[in-house]
Order: C-alpha cells, then sequence, then structure tokens
C-alpha cells in the first residue's frame, strides 16, 4: 500500500479516477445487496475486497491539495493498516470482533478504530460530492468546508479545525479540480452520482455491523 496508494496523486496520466471510485463501490453494492436475505444482513465482506474498492479514494484527496492533507494522510494510512490486517483477518466482522474480545474496540490504532476513520473518508467524499452537484456557483471552498463541517468537524480538536479552515483557502477551483479529474462538468456529475448512489448500503452495512455489537457510532 505505502508503495502504490501513498504514491498516487491526482493527474491526467490516472486513468479517470472518479470512474475507478464510482465502479468499485457499485461492485460492493451489489455484493452487499445480493446477499440480503428477508432483510436481513447474511453476507460477511471480505477485508480485502472492502481494501481494493477504498484504495482509489486516495487519489481524489490529493486533487484537493493542502486542505484535505490530514485527510488523505489518516485515510492512507488507516487503509494500510486495514490492508495488513486483512492478511490475518478475512472479514470486517471478524476485525470488529477481535477487537471486542480484546476490549481494543476504540484503542487508538485498532483495526475497528481504522475501518470507523476509513468509512469517515468515504462519508467525506460522499458530501463534498453531494455539495459539489447541489449548485454549479458555489466555490470548492464553500462546497468542502460544508462537507467537511457535516462529516469530520464533530470528531476533530479546535486545532485540527482550525489548520482544516486555512487550508479550505489553497483549495483548486471547480474548473482545476475538474481538469485534475479528467472530467467534464457533466461527466463529472454522472460518476459522482455514481459514488453517492453506490456507498449508501455499504455505509449502512458498517454501520449495521457496530450497532449490532452494541458499538455506538459518535466516535
Amino acid at each position: 500500500m505505502e508503495g502504490g496508494v501513498a504514491e498516487k496523486r491526482c493527474n491526467l496520466d490516472d486513468a479517470t479516477p472518479l470512474s475507478s471510485i464510482a465502479e468499485a463501490f457499485e461492485e460492493l453494492a451489489k455484493l452487499i445487496n445480493s446477499r440480503k436475505v428477508n432483510g436481513a444482513e447474511q453476507f460477511q465482506l471480505r477485508l480485502d475486497t472492502f481494501c481494493d474498492a477504498c484504495s482509489p479514494i486516495s487519489i481524489l484527496f490529493g486533487c484537493l491539495g493542502l486542505a484535505f492533507k490530514f485527510a488523505e494522510l489518516e485515510y492512507v494510512a488507516k487503509v494500510h493498516n486495514l490492508v495488513e490486517a486483512s492478511k490475518t483477518y478475512g472479514t470486517l466482522q471478524n476485525i470488529l470482533d477481535s477487537d471486542i474480545a480484546n476490549n481494543t474496540v476504540k484503542t487508538q490504532g485498532s483495526n475497528s478504530r481504522n475501518l470507523r476513520r476509513v468509512r469517515q473518508g468515504l462519508d467525506l467524499i460522499r458530501a463534498l460530492f453531494e455539495q459539489f452537484l447541489s449548485n454549479d456557483d458555489h466555490s470548492l471552498k464553500d462546497v468542502a468546508s460544508t462537507a467537511y463541517a457535516q462529516v469530520c468537524a464533530p470528531y476533530h480538536s479546535w486545532t485540527v479545525r482550525t489548520v482544516v479552515a486555512a487550508g479550505m483557502y489553497t483549495l483548486p477551483t471547480r474548473q482545476q479540480l475538474l481538469l485534475k479529474l479528467n472530467k467534464t462538468n457533466q461527466s463529472a456529475a454522472k460518476k459522482m452520482k455514481r459514488y453517492i448512489r453506490a456507498l449508501l448500503p455499504v455505509i449502512e452495512y458498517i454501520d449495521k455491523l457496530y450497532l449490532s455489537r452494541n458499538i455506538r457510532l459518535d466516535w
């Protein structure tokens, strides 16, 4: 992971990162939705499969520059840790059950905590896309600031929030971002909508894993 995801940066040589992201999560959503029986989750999602889908997101964080550097570094590190964990644990359920048994669910660096942070990163991109699509007149600074306030700010210290706020002024313009993504406004919108739709069952699936084990989500 350190030699792959961590080194990826958004540029025109990357084959449409938005397409890769949308396709990866559509496949995850299909897996989850196809295994639902009578409304109950019967499917155990493989950890390595989940990590494979999550990896391309780091490219998008790289496109956003300094403002989202904190998110990129944390996200890449947490995905890398989960990739390492996948060599020992087969499924997302396995890592949660192991941490519950060891009383390390919320311990810094635990697999359960890493999964929560990766899930937060995925949701941050979802919120960013929704804000991007909501109004063509919104600057990327407004879009990103709203998305960050919704998803991450409640869990970050005052110091981190201050650094992020300052970094928002370094964001590219909407057109510069589209150029980096090698997309037009219309083609980007289609891919963003696909990601948003596909992510919803994935987020629901992950959250249910915690809630079914009496683990709250407000951390």
